[in-house]
């Protein structure tokens, strides 16, 4: 990424209006002042010029930092504007049947209303796709196209010429959408490039536009330094902040925000990080317009303490998984560095059986070193190392091979650390390695029935694996009754059946025939397939949401969050489904042909990624389609879980 210099730009100038003065004469009335001239209209330039720019994936992105914008809007008059990548066509809908383009109009409509009650009246959008949900940048980057919708962005920050970016972290942190990280990563590059005239040449020579250098650049929550903003002060005519944000984000109804008018957690001071600057970094912050507006030429840009770095001395650094790495050189290419000090490399393995990680080894210095490498893990793992002496060749990265075998079972994660001393100087370098389980998939010599007795042989005489309660991915599980689950899984070469026996307390069926989309928002499971076994994202996957009843009593199911979404009867037409109620629950069986998964068992790859993920509501009195998500248990249970593969167990075809 090429970075560049701050350019020079002409100071803007503001209009006033001189305060009247009167002239009073002893005994004698003031002769009348003509009626000030209204100020003219901001016209051009001037329409546009803003003090804050929000860069975000979809509407309802704003929800982090919403009440620190109502403060800024409202209270202290800022000119705010927000961009927004998509309008949030993929997601589900909690009010009605609107789906794909439809809903991408009532979201749109949603938002511009929430924008208005929080004081923003420019609102403007790159028009990409939200295809699914996915925890991939890679894929989002893929599907958007990265320089064309760079230059979108770079175009709206020219002719916004804002003070202050805020946008979204871009850390592939577990949980945190590939979008989401798509809109930080283009806000962040777009803080160098407005200003480069060598990028995006035609939008100077043929639109009219000029280079800006944004002043300050910040991300939701805290990183590092940044600020921090009180929400909860008094505004014009009584309200906070906090309150203004809770009733403005009750418009996002079909996200399920309507009850967002009293949310409480609204009140707290919100966190932001500074990412990139032209004025010095201060610690403490508390205005995110904070040394602005910067009069006179700009300086260079100023890196933050931490940014990149000089080694001079040997480096020691565990590969991460793809999607970690690929982050990792980002943010040494962007010198934001400061960002991610606090990321933890994290690495899944197989539990149980051999895994390969590598360790990278870099010497910066001019000579060739030995030095002593000491490695440990954790207790009652595996390793196949023990402490070596090696040579590092002058200015050379070398690649180490390690196997680590993890406990079988569940285990919890473990750690493997390597520590080394080269010139008196040591480095320490660690990462978590999370277990993911396995398990075989017999085959049978017929096919299964999906009868709903209780007492079939054939499904009776499989193994059995349970999700106990504690394997919770989100929300909170009461007791083993509350929530918990048992499931089989079998084969017949061409046809895989899944039978998931679940423990609810409460079955919740207010999902209408109509409505088969969104199978977190009720009493559900979901089965997940990848051939790949270890994907970075979903869209080369099998997702499937089951319902084990609508409103009518009907098992119902829609693929989801995968390359062919949608209602199984046009999706996955060869799928068959049963569902019965049970004294603890309900139970749901399944028979999936491998055709539509997209994986044929081979004798050297009979491997697939597997997961099962079930959802409870618990609310009696649940609205058609409301969203009554309270919690999440997973067979391999991972924040974030249902958009990555590389965590959902492995299962091998026998």
């Amino acid at each position: 990424m090429r970075l560049n210099q701050a350019v020079n730009l002409p100071r803007l100038l503001r209009l006033a209006v001189g305060a009247l003065t009167t002239t009073l004469a002893c005994g004698i009335a003031p002769a009348a002042e003509p009626a000030a001239a209204p100020a003219p209209a901001a016209q051009g330039a001037d329409l546009l010029k803003t003090d804050i720019l929000g860069v975000f994936a979809h509407p309802d992105d704003e929800t982090g930092m919403a009440a620190t914008l109502a403060s800024y809007a409202l209270g202290r008059h800022s000119r705010i504007a927000h961009v927004y990548c998509t309008r949030g066509e993929g997601g589900g809908n909690m009010v009605g049947t609107h789906l794909g383009p439809a809903l991408g109009v009532l979201r749109e409509t949603e938002l511009r209303d929430c924008l208005a009650e929080l004081g923003i009246h420019r609102c403007h959008f790159l028009d990409k796709a939200d295809f699914a949900y996915t925890e991939s940048l890679s894929i989002t980057l893929e599907k958007w196209g990265n320089e064309e919708t760079l230059g979108r962005l770079v175009r709206l920050v020219r002719a916004l010429r804002p003070e202050v970016i805020v946008t979204m972290n871009p850390a592939p942190t577990p949980g945190q959408h590939g979008n989401h990280q798509a809109a930080g990563v283009f806000a962040i590059e777009a803080f160098d490039l407005a200003a480069d005239p060598t990028w995006f040449p035609e939008q100077i020579t043929q639109e009219g536009l000029h280079p800006w250098q944004t002043r300050k650049l910040y991300f939701g929550g805290a990183a590092g330094t940044g600020a921090t903003i009180v929400v909860d002060q008094s505004l014009p005519g009584g309200r906070t902040p906090a309150s203004v944000a809770a009733a403005a984000l009750a418009h996002h109804r079909s996200q399920g925000f309507g009850n967002f008018a009293g949310a409480t957690w609204l009140r707290r001071p919100q966190s932001f990080t500074l990412v990139k600057s032209v004025i010095p970094f201060a610690t403490q912050e508390t205005d995110l317009l904070q040394g602005l507006p910067v009069a006179g030429d700009l300086p260079a840009r100023i890196l933050a303490s931490g940014d990149a770095p000089i080694f001079d001395g040997l480096m020691l650094e565990f590969v991460p998984r793809p999607s970690l790495e690929r982050y990792q050189a980002w943010v040494h290419a962007e010198r934001i560095e400061h960002v991610a000090s606090r990321l933890v490399t994290d690495i899944p393995v197989v539990a149980g059986e051999r895994n390969d990680i590598f360790l990278y080894t870099r010497n910066s210095t001019s000579t060739g070193e030995s030095a002593l490498i000491r490695f440990a893990t954790s207790p009652g793992w595996e390793a196949n190392f023990s402490d070596v002496t090696m040579r590092f060749s002058p200015n050379r990265t070398n690649r180490m091979r390690i196997l680590v075998r993890p406990p079988a079972g569940q285990p919890a994660d473990g750690e493997v650390v390597a520590t080394t001393q080269l010139n008196g100087r040591e480095t320490r370098i660690a990462a978590r390695l999370h277990p993911v389980p396995k398990l075989g998939i017999p085959r049978v010599a017929s096919a299964l029935p999906l009868s709903t007795n209780d007492t079939e042989s054939t499904w009776a005489a499989l193994p059995s694996h349970e999700i106990p309660s504690t394997n919770t991915w989100q929300g909170t599980v009461a007791s083993a009754a509350d929530l918990g689950a048992r499931f089989r899984i079998a084969h017949d070469a061409t046809t895989v059946y899944v039978e998931v026996r679940v423990t609810d307390d409460i079955v919740v069926s207010n999902i209408a025939p109509d409505d088969i989309k969104g199978h977190w928002r009720s009493d559900s499971v979901e089965l997940c397939f990848d051939p790949v076994a270890g994907a970075e994202h979903t869209l080369g996957c099998y997702k499937l949401g089951i319902f084990p009843f609508d409103s009518t009593g009907r098992v119902r199911a829609a693929r989801d969050a995968d390359a062919n979404a949608g209602p199984i009867e046009s999706t996955a037409p060869g799928t068959r489904l049963a569902s019965w109620r049970t004294p603890e629950g309900y139970a749901i069986r399944a028979a999936i042909p491998l055709s539509e998964i997209g994986f044929k068992p081979a004798p050297n790859n009979g491997r697939i990624g597997f997961n099962v993920l079930v959802y409870d509501g618990d609310k009696r009195d649940a609205a058609p389609g409301e969203n009554i998500n309270k919690s999440r248990i997973a067979w391999a249970p991972r924040p974030g879980v249902q958009g990555r593969p590389e965590d959902w167990g492995r299962a091998d075809f026998e």
